[in-house]
């Protein structure tokens, strides 16, 4: 309806013709509320005379000719009295229009307010994903005296409208448009139109004709009347060439009597006041058939809109609950698929996990039998090296017999040799007197004693070739002893640190069990060394003893062979005490040496052994060199 209407009239056209045609175009039935208004050839606005040829008044001659469609009588009350939709659309345009051009006065908030109804007619209910910031730019929604009055910029007023646009959700059009009228009919300037005029003083005033009555206003302020007539208290009104008069319904009360500055406003007025005392008596009186049934029908299509709206809110309520539990169901079905994912992501995890435990179980099953076997490897290392220390303890305590054996056997031959030289020695001494008789068979006898001294000789270098040997087998018993138990003990420490880094929490058991047979095999190689050391000691003055007899037995016997003189065994005697000597220190000097090294043993031994045979070789010789320079006794 805020559009532009063209209609071809007559010259014979009437204005209660044109009215009609233009009301029929746009289907409204509440005529008289309306009027048509022109400006006349002065510039002053004017209501169009509807008896009367529109070209015979006093028209602007111009083609085309500009006539506006205005409400020219305003109701008492917007919601009782506007019954159709085309009626309420054409109040609300033309009242929106004089607050935003200020013909209207306005506060602030209201303006915000009223601003906010009229989003809510043009643009409906507010949605947040489809009316993005910036959408009000473009509509004139408040006065420019309230834009100036206060220090806000255009996004700050377009944000408070938009905060009361969001209350507006749910209210139609139409009823944002009656919300509008409702409270735009409480502002004082609303319905009222104003004529400048004069009092006998010649003072300017202003006079308001409204659905109400007449209003006295000062110059400065047509807020609030001055003076007011009610419809009710007027009981005539006329004029008189510029002169009007207002005569009160008491007589005893004085006319009101003012001048306008021409004769045409005192017409316009004397009919806006007649049009609005026929409403104001109208609506006291019962509605006529034609009112009624529009009242009926806009009974029945408020009643349709309202179902309409119900429908309307159920659908909306019905499509947001399916939106919801749409989303609902989405944000559900998110949070199944997250914890499905999680779900899987765990299961992945403990899969992992699993798999990593399962190599690590075959791996401690694979380091459990590999130490299984070296345990097992180890432990027959262990009983070959008992066995072999057996073997060679077996091996030692033979020779040590043999050793035995062949001393009691050199002590036997000894003893038969000086039986035999003292049973001879009579007999020499009985032949005494013979000797000079015997002394070429004598002298035939030295080259067999020689011979025997020679054999005496190569036994004994024999006998201390078989005592090196011994000693050096025992030597090599203990070095190899030594060794399979320092490699013994490497292996089992590399075993147990290995074990122990791996199986630490697991393997208690068996590390106690591995602590148990080190201490065994230490304790076992402790009593290895102890014996080893032991039988060493005693074999070392054993062999040592047996070598001095055997050296004093030979001596004898080759001092009895020669039949040496007294001195000549004085002799020998000296150089075995001395040879004992050299014995005793080489054992005194050994004994001071410690017992558990096998490599310094082996080698005192070795020296013990070298020392003992090169005393013993010396001394025989240095006897048999000794005996050969001695004369031979007959």
């Amino acid at each position: 309806m805020d559009a532009e209407l063209e209609f071809a009239i007559l010259p014979s056209t009437t204005g209660k013709q044109l009215f009609n045609q233009i009301v029929k175009t746009i289907g409204l039935r509440e005529t008289w509320f309306f009027g048509l208004q022109y400006q006349d050839s002065k510039g002053f606005s004017t209501w169009l005379k509807l008896n009367k040829r529109v070209t015979a008044q006093d028209v602007r001659r111009e083609n085309p000719l500009l006539i506006k469609f205005r409400a020219k009588f305003y109701p008492e009350d917007v919601a009782e009295e506007l019954i159709q939709e085309a009626t309420q659309r054409l109040f609300f345009l033309q009242v929106k229009e004089g607050i935003l051009n200020d013909d209207i006065y306005c506060p602030p908030e209201t303006a915000v307010l009223l601003a906010s109804y009229s989003v809510q007619t043009k643009h409906g209910d507010y949605k947040k994903d489809y009316h993005f910031p910036g959408y009000l730019s473009r509509d004139k929604l408040l006065p420019q005296r309230v834009l100036e009055q206060h220090k806000l910029n255009k996004e700050q007023w377009e944000n408070r409208i938009k905060v009361w646009h969001e209350e507006h959700k749910g209210v139609l059009r139409e009823d944002a448009m009656v919300e509008y009228l409702k409270i735009a009919q409480d502002l004082e300037m609303y319905g009222v139109n104003y004529f400048s005029i004069k009092n006998k003083k010649g003072s300017e005033l202003w006079l308001g004709v409204d659905a109400l009555g007449l209003n006295i206003y000062q110059n400065t302020d047509r807020m609030t009347p001055k003076i007011g007539f009610p419809w009710s208290e007027i009981r005539n009104i006329s004029f008189n060439d510029k002169k009007f008069v207002i005569k009160p319904m008491d007589k005893k009360a004085p006319d009101f009597v003012f001048y306008a500055p021409r004769l045409r406003i005192n017409k316009r007025i004397l009919a806006l006041c007649m049009g609005n005392h026929d409403l104001y008596m109208r609506r006291r009186k019962p509605d006529t058939i034609e009112v009624q049934q529009m009242k009926a029908q806009a009974r029945e299509e408020k009643t349709k809109r309202q179902m309409d709206k119900a429908l309307l809110e159920s659908e909306k309520k019905k499509r947001e609950n399916a939106e919801k539990e749409t989303e609902k169901i989405a944000r559900e079905t998110m949070e199944l698929m997250g914890r499905l994912k999680q779900i899987e992501e765990e299961t992945k995890k403990a899969q992992e996990e699993l798999e990593e435990q399962t190599r690590r179980a075959l791996e401690l099953e694979k380091e459990r039998t590999f130490a299984q076997e070296e345990a097992e490897r180890l432990e027959k290392e262990r009983r070959a090296a008992e066995e072999a220390k057996a073997s060679l303890l077996q091996q030692s305590e033979s020779q040590m017999k043999n050793q035995q054996n062949l001393v009691h056997t050199h002590r036997d031959t000894c003893t038969d040799s000086h039986t035999s030289t003292d049973r001879q020695t009579p007999h020499t001494d009985r032949q005494t007197p013979h000797t000079d008789r015997q002394t070429p068979y004598t002298d035939r006898k030295p080259p067999h004693t020689d011979r025997q001294t020679a054999t005496t000789d190569r036994q004994t270098d024999s006998h201390h070739t078989q005592t090196d040997r011994h000693h050096t087998q025992t030597a090599t018993t203990h070095r190899q002893t030594a060794t399979t138990h320092r490699y013994m003990h490497r292996q089992t420490d590399r075993q147990t640190d290995r074990q122990t880094d791996r199986q630490t929490d697991r393997q208690t058991d068996r590390q106690t069990d591995r602590q148990t047979d080190r201490q065994t095999d230490r304790h076992m190689h402790r009593q290895t060394h102890a014996q080893t050391d032991r039988q060493t000691d005693r074999q070392t003055p054993h062999t040592d003893t047996c070598t001095d007899r055997q050296t004093d037995t030979t001596h004898r016997q080759t001092a009895t062979t020669h039949r040496q003189p007294p001195h000549t065994d004085t002799c020998t005697d000296s150089h075995h005490t001395q040879i004992h000597a050299q014995t005793a220190t080489t054992h005194r000097y050994m004994h001071r040496q410690p017992p558990h090294t096998d490599t310094c043993t082996d080698s005192q031994i070795a020296t013990h052994t070298d020392t003992c045979k090169d005393s013993q070789i010396a001394t025989h010789r240095h006897v048999h060199r000794h005996s050969d320079r001695q004369p031979h006794r007959h």
